[in-house]
């Protein structure tokens, strides 16, 4: 048995999430998490709403309420998500809490006792209007490296380079469009520099390894050719207090909120622990060389996931250039893998809450079970690549391969011994043809098995499994249909149908229903 951490990304509180969010970081931690227990690993997934930094400010002011009591509307909002999605949490809590705080200062604190956190003057961006400090990625404009018209202000989507909000050309504030003004503050930075070595060597130790998704890999290595220090905390009233004499007292000086958010995977185990009245049980998982830690999100949030918190993590060990002592947590165990999804788009656009182009988990779940859509992401998902959300494409794999392939097996099983023999007989003596299926289940199981616990969903070996199946048993469940025009005939979804049937066991008979076809909801976004 293997103690192993499924740290799942913390959703932003400022909306409810939408199908891009939880084929990110949702469904694939689920299926991993709940894969590993089966197998008798000693399984810790937790995670919870991140509630700090300006976007919830913003967002409280649109709203005329306080920032935290805009924050618990969310935390509300998005545990019912999350719960009736069917995810496994072993705890799903929040940044604001007493606990979280502590964790989070003690973190810096050893970062900046051991010469990891160094004082700099940086170039702050201030909204004209409203006198507020402007986030990183509140901030969009052209990236000076690749010409990208929609870079944010901490790194370039497009060709995955760091950047300032300084550096973009034709800077716009995300809120309201206008320029920013840039002033001088003084902050402290993370100095990645110094610890620029031992990240090296760890990647280098991960890539060696062949288990790490070859796109986050090189990603990882190539910003570490460029790069910086980076500034941990901002000008700003909402967050946790920086835990130094003479900062302390500041009433606008926080913690950045990235800063604190990656923290959250071991403030969230630590408080675990003290709730299973063992309040040092989060060592198995975090002290001990033998566990192993998966981190689940998507792409955008790799930089904070291989290098930000992999580099907190080193520097509060004293494992960098500096030296230094561990605080005391001890030497805390890095990402065993960085488990990034790309992204999920629809009608070929990125899901954005911000530019109102998404469809609600509520709106999915208030017509069509959890299952169909859980088995769309597993089936289908952005796993390795971007992957396109059709109605055309939801509707046919739930109805030709839940329906009509799972669900027929599980009627067509369930009625025969109904019909034949009124109750599941005794086992009896195995032939060899019963021999032969119980060989192949067990061979099935483990060669999804192998992918998933190189956290893949396994979906190839499955459909496998879904074809052979598919030539024994006739497909005579009925399945709804369509009620709806779903431009069945464009090539995109005919190339769809004619893909190799592929999938995870659930079950659903479902039609689109016309309101959610071009479903638009606007909402704040990170």
């Amino acid at each position: 048995m293997t103690h192993v951490l499924s740290a799942v990304a913390w959703p932003y509180a400022n909306g409810p999430r939408h199908i891009g969010h939880v084929a990110g970081f949702g469904v694939p931690s689920d299926v991993f998490s709940r894969y590993m227990r089966m197998t008798g690993h000693d399984v810790l997934m937790v995670s919870g709403t991140d509630e700090h930094g300006t976007p919830i400010l913003v967002a409280a002011d649109q709203a005329g309420v306080p920032a935290k009591e805009l924050a618990d509307r969310y935390n509300a909002v998005i545990v019912q998500d999350l719960v009736d999605l069917g995810l496994s949490y072993d705890l799903f809590t929040r940044t604001t809490t007493g606990n979280h705080y502590r964790v989070a200062q003690e973190l810096f604190h050893q970062n900046w006792l051991n010469g990891y956190m160094i004082e700099q003057t940086m170039q702050s961006a201030i909204s004209p209007s409203t006198g507020r400090t402007l986030p990183d990625r509140y901030i969009e404009g052209t990236c000076p490296i690749c010409k990208f018209p929609e870079a944010r202000g901490d790194q370039c989507d497009n060709c995955g380079n760091q950047l300032d909000p300084i550096d973009l050309i034709d800077p716009r504030s995300k809120i309201n469009g206008e320029t920013p003004e840039f002033v001088e503050t003084q902050h402290f930075f993370l100095d990645l520099p110094a610890l620029a070595g031992a990240l090296g060597e760890w990647l280098d130790g991960r890539e060696a390894t062949g288990l790490w998704r070859p796109n986050v890999i090189k990603f990882s290595q190539n910003i570490l050719k460029d790069i910086k220090p980076r500034a941990m905390t901002r000008d700003i009233d909402w967050g946790i207090p920086v835990p130094i004499d003479g900062w302390q007292e500041q009433p606008t000086k926080r913690l950045y909120v990235w800063f604190d958010a990656v923290i959250g995977y071991l403030s969230a185990s630590i408080e675990w622990a003290r709730r299973s009245d063992d309040p040092e049980a989060w060592r198995q998982w975090w002290n001990d060389p033998a566990a192993e830690s998966f981190y689940f999100m998507g792409k955008d949030n790799i930089t904070f996931h291989s290098q930000i918190w992999p580099a907190e993590l080193l520097g509060y060990a004293g494992l960098g250039d500096r030296g230094g002592e561990p605080g005391e947590y001890g030497v805390l165990n890095l990402p065993t893998e960085v488990v990034s999804s790309e992204f999920l788009t629809m009608e070929s656009k990125q899901l954005s809450s911000s530019r109102g182009h998404v469809i609600l988990v509520q709106d999915m779940l208030s017509r069509y079970q959890p299952d169909a859509l859980r088995y769309f992401i597993c089936a289908a998902g952005p796993e390795t690549s971007d992957s396109d959300f059709t109605w055309a494409e939801f509707v046919q794999r739930t109805n030709s391969e839940l329906v009509a392939g799972w669900g027929n097996l599980v009627n067509r099983t369930a009625t025969m011994i109904a019909k034949n023999v009124g109750a599941i007989p005794a086992c009896g003596d195995l032939e060899p043809v019963d021999e032969a299926v119980l060989t192949a289940v067990r061979d099935g199981f483990a060669s999804v098995g192998e992918l998933i616990e190189g956290t893949g969903s396994g979906r190839d070996r499955r459909g496998d499994a879904d074809r052979r199946r598919g030539q024994q048993v006739p497909h005579r469940h009925r399945a709804l249909q369509d009620e709806g025009r779903l431009a069945a005939g464009s090539a995109r979804d005919r190339a769809a149908r004619r893909r190799p049937v592929r999938g995870r066991l659930q079950h659903a008979a479902l039609a689109v229903p016309p309101a959610l076809r071009q479903r638009r909801v606007a909402g704040a976004g990170r």
